[in-house]
């Protein structure tokens, strides 16, 4: 059945009214919802405030690196320390090396632009920070209903936006109402503020509806894949954060790693490919494990005599925004606003976006609250974008904005350029280079391109998706229609297939896309929902944009603890 013959048959929906309703319970929307309550609170003004968040709960979806300047979060609590927000490890030292084969070269620090420096920062699990920033909302009165996807956005008659309403839950594989049926509700606001994270659902909808980018240039992405180690304590330094770039990867594709000395022994190690990527046949699930075997980086894990085998502990993969300031869409519209990776604020050329998401959560709401005392609706808020641009965070993504152009054009011209901008112009540079493709454009054909053939994982340092997905404690309940959906199911065995050799297969972190035999020969794509981690680079990279990425039924997905 379709959604309006549910409504049809099942309807009219239940409807709730609020002042403002956050679509995404992670730092960018508990922020703008814990914003907006302290304003209340100082102003002596009543403002009800809603999250909708489709994890199980805050965290749950939520995976970072993460190292995280705490400037925002200071503006927001200046005493976070007080109120025990997990902010526990300061970064000690920084160390970058460029990657061979076998072996590498470190840049001494004195030489480190100062993007690269991370003195007063600290290293976090993000997931667990958005369970405290839930807990401040909660104790501010900020409602938060976990397990709730927003699957619909809803619209006046003016065109403007007048709330969104959530997913229906018990539909059956098969699209009819199962025995457990619950009609999605809808909630209505003055204003709701979108921060569903990197590929947002509906922000992607809002973007094309609005025409939000007409003026930036293509959105650009990474997939960033992640493991939680426990390691021998001789092998761990409380507060390194070592960055590489390099090997594996050939020099005409983006990305790096990152490895983190956590607390207790734990080390955060992941890997940061860009989806512009040409070759399909590479895959970054395989060049994250084969980069585990560089030398210098397996030492970290092995076993020093008589000392503690390491072992893997948790696992995760997430898209990132990595545009920037040119490919920042205009943020508002009639009715509601975009922030954190939903609009693509995350800082490339310093690894960070968590700070960003914070205070542009922090200037929606404040845009928001001036709103709501003046007794306006679903207008825009103009004074949020207007407030970015003489912030801070516009000054800091202003001098970072040609740092992801230059690596289309290698990793040693992009190595030098940057050095330059950022270490001998200090970010105050005199040109812009703009990007004209958006990533899944960049596909060549695989019969152009050289194979690459992967070691197989032995199960102790390197592993397959399966058994990384199995840690992640990703879950769907398995009666329901696939989230992962095809615009035309002929597109991935005539194109995807047929020219690019089934990239999904490969650039899938998770192992839901496999090509399988067909009952009447050949082969057919086999879509295994029940283990997508949320990370939307199908949503991205498919070459011609065939699969859409829509929200499953609520509390489905990972549950990360430590991300």
């Amino acid at each position: 059945m379709t959604n309006e013959e549910i409504l049809a048959q099942f309807g009219p929906r239940e409807a709730m009214e609020y002042d403002v309703v956050v679509v995404g319970g992670g730092p960018a929307g508990l922020s703008t919802a814990i914003r907006l309550k302290q304003l209340a609170a100082e102003k002596g003004k009543e403002v009800s405030v809603v999250v909708l968040e489709k994890g199980s709960e805050p965290g749950a979806h939520i995976l970072s690196g993460a190292i995280m300047d705490p400037r925002a979060l200071t503006e927001l609590f200046p005493d976070w320390r007080e109120k025990g927000a997990p902010l526990n490890q300061p970064v000690t030292d920084d160390a970058f090396l460029f990657l061979t084969e076998k072996g590498g070269v470190r840049t001494p620090n004195f030489l480190l632009p100062k993007n690269f420096h991370n003195e007063g920062n600290y290293i976090i699990s993000l997931a667990n920070l958005t369970r405290w920033l839930a807990q401040q909302a909660e104790e501010l009165g900020v409602e938060i209903f976990p397990g709730f996807p927003a699957g619909e956005v809803l619209y006046n008659e003016n065109g403007s936006v007048k709330g969104v309403a959530t997913a229906n839950m018990g539909i059956g594989k098969d699209g009819e109402p199962t025995d457990n049926f619950q009609l999605g509700m809808e909630l209505h606001a003055r204003y709701t503020v979108f921060a569903e994270g990197a590929r947002g659902h509906l922000g992607k909808q809002l973007i094309a509806k609005y025409k939000l980018d007409a003026d930036a240039d293509p959105q650009s992405y990474s997939i960033g894949i992640k493991e939680v180690w426990e390691i021998d304590p001789a092998r761990h330094q409380p507060g390194l954060a070592v960055h590489t770039a390099g090997w594996p990867l050939e020099n005409d594709t983006y990305g790096g790693s990152f490895l983190y000395h956590m607390e207790n022994n734990q080390i955060a190690v992941g890997y940061v490919v860009g989806l512009d990527y040409a070759n399909p046949w590479l895959s970054p699930f395989e060049e994250f494990q084969r980069f585990k075997t560089h030398p210098n980086i397996r030492w970290y894990f092995d076993t020093p005599e008589g000392g503690k085998p390491a072992k893997r502990v948790a696992y995760g993969a997430r898209a990132l925004t990595v545009g920037g300031l040119l490919s920042l869409p205009k943020t508002v519209f009639p009715g509601g606003a975009l922030v954190g990776c939903d609009a693509g604020y995350l800082n490339a050329s310093r690894i960070k976006g968590s700070h960003a998401a914070i205070k542009t959560g922090m200037l929606a709401a404040e845009a928001a609250f001036e709103a709501i005392v003046a007794d306006r609706r679903h207008d825009e808020l103009t004074a949020y974008p207007e407030a970015f641009e003489k912030s801070w965070l516009h000054t800091e993504l202003n001098k970072a904005r040609n740092f992801k152009q230059w690596f289309k054009k290698g990793l040693p011209l992009a190595t030098v350029m940057t050095g330059i901008e950022q270490f001998v112009l200090r970010g105050h540079i005199p040109w812009t280079i703009h990007r004209q493709k958006a990533d899944h454009l960049n596909l060549r054909p695989a019969a152009d391109c050289p194979r690459i053939d992967y070691p197989k994982p032995d199960g102790k340092l390197t592993f397959d998706r399966l058994s990384s997905v199995f840690i992640s404690n990703t879950n769907h309940a398995e009666d329901q229609p696939a989230h992962l959906t095809l615009k035309d199911a002929s597109v991935p065995v005539n194109l995807n297939l047929a020219k690019f050799a089934g990239p999904e297969s490969r650039y899938c972190p998770a192992g839901v896309y496999e090509y399988v035999p067909a009952d009447g020969g050949g082969e057919r794509l086999q879509i295994n929902a029940q283990n997508c981690v949320h990370c939307k680079t199908c949503d991205i990279k498919d070459p011609s944009q065939n699969i859409v990425w829509v929200v499953p039924e609520g509390g489905g997905g990972p549950n990360y603890t430590n991300m």
